[in-house]
């Protein structure tokens, strides 16, 4: 089974979410950044590793959020908090980021797999 990671950075009242230009079927969603832990990776390493490469960022992983998410029989994504350390945010592998408060999390058009973490999110954002 392939493991994705997802990281959920918080900063103050907001949440960065970033929208997805590919697959076509999932193009114009939103999402919480990450990726696919590699062979040797920890999926720590591969958290901070995928956000580096996709948001130009270094973080610090934090506690899992929500429950373990299966897409099919080949996939599980897990959902971290994460902690901003250094670098600019750039939306090197996305359409477009955006920040969202708790009031807006369920108006966004999430990526399917994504939405079984808004109710955990939103507690995250409301304190």
């Amino acid at each position: 089974m392939q493991v994705v990671v997802a990281g959920a950075l918080i900063v103050g009242p907001a949440l960065l979410v970033a929208q997805r230009q590919r697959p076509p079927e999932l193009a114009g969603l939103w999402e919480l950044p990450g990726g696919k832990v590699a062979a040797g990776e920890t999926e720590t390493q591969a958290l901070v590793r995928e956000l580096r490469e996709e948001l130009g960022v270094d973080v610090v992983v934090g506690e899992r959020i929500g429950a373990d998410v299966a897409i099919g029989d080949a996939l599980v994504l897990r959902a971290y908090l994460v902690t901003q350390t250094g670098g600019t945010l750039v939306a090197h592998d996305h359409g477009a980021l955006r920040w969202v408060e708790a009031t807006e999390l369920f108006d966004l058009p999430w990526v399917p797999a994504d939405k079984a973490w808004l109710p955990e999110l939103r507690s995250h954002l409301a304190g």
